[in-house]
This record gives structure tokens, C-alpha cells and sequence, in this order.
């Protein structure tokens, strides 16, 4: 009888444990999800003319975080380079950084 109470008392604790993985994962997403915004805000203001007008907004979508990168019209071309390489570029940084807590990143440069 003693086995089955310490069997109840063990489900239990392994249903709460359940769900704090998942719990656990979006915090590390959006801890990552910070740190991805602040290194691509670095980035982006290094590569451009008027770093001021640099603007990162950080989402996040199906445990991966989406950062939306806004710049001056004239910084563009600046930010996506020839033949998008700049933009993929970023992009693979971004990935490396977000691969060290397995979390995927995804940048969309936004035009206004």
C-alpha cells in the first residue's frame, strides 16, 4: 500500500515537470529572442548610413523567433546587398547564434 501512495505522488510531480519543458523553451526563445534583436540591431547599424532609423521588432512564431528589420529607404540596398548576399549573410549569423540553444531564427527585412 505504501508503493501506491509514493506511485500517486511521483505521476503528479511528473505532470508538472511535463509541463515546464515547454514553459522552460519559450523563456529560453524569448531570452534568445532578446539577445538575437540586440546583436542584429549591432549589425544593421554598422552596415547602414543613418543607424538611427534602424528599427528591430522581435516575434515569436512556433518556438522560433521572427525579428522584422526596418531601415531608411536609401540604407535598403545596403541591408539586402547584391544578389541578397548582405541579407543572407545576416540571416546565417543569426541562425548560428539561435543554433547554440536550439531555437531557429528567421529575418524579414521590412520595406516602408
Amino acid at each position: 500500500m505504501g508503493e501506491e501512495g509514493s506511485d500517486t505522488i511521483a505521476d503528479s510531480s511528473q505532470a508538472d515537470e511535463e509541463s515546464r519543458p515547454a514553459d522552460d523553451a519559450l523563456d529560453a526563445v524569448k531570452h534568445q529572442g532578446e539577445a538575437l534583436k540586440e546583436l542584429l540591431e549591432f549589425l544593421a547599424a554598422n552596415l547602414v548610413t543613418k543607424p538611427e532609423a534602424v528599427e528591430v521588432t522581435h516575434s515569436i512564431s512556433d518556438e522560433s523567433s521572427v525579428l522584422e528589420l526596418r531601415v531608411d529607404k536609401g540604407d535598403l540596398g545596403r541591408v539586402i546587398g547584391k544578389q541578397g548576399r548582405t541579407a543572407k549573410s545576416l540571416r546565417t549569423i543569426l541562425n548560428a547564434a539561435a543554433s547554440r540553444t536550439n531555437c531557429r531564427a528567421v529575418l524579414e527585412i521590412i520595406e516602408d
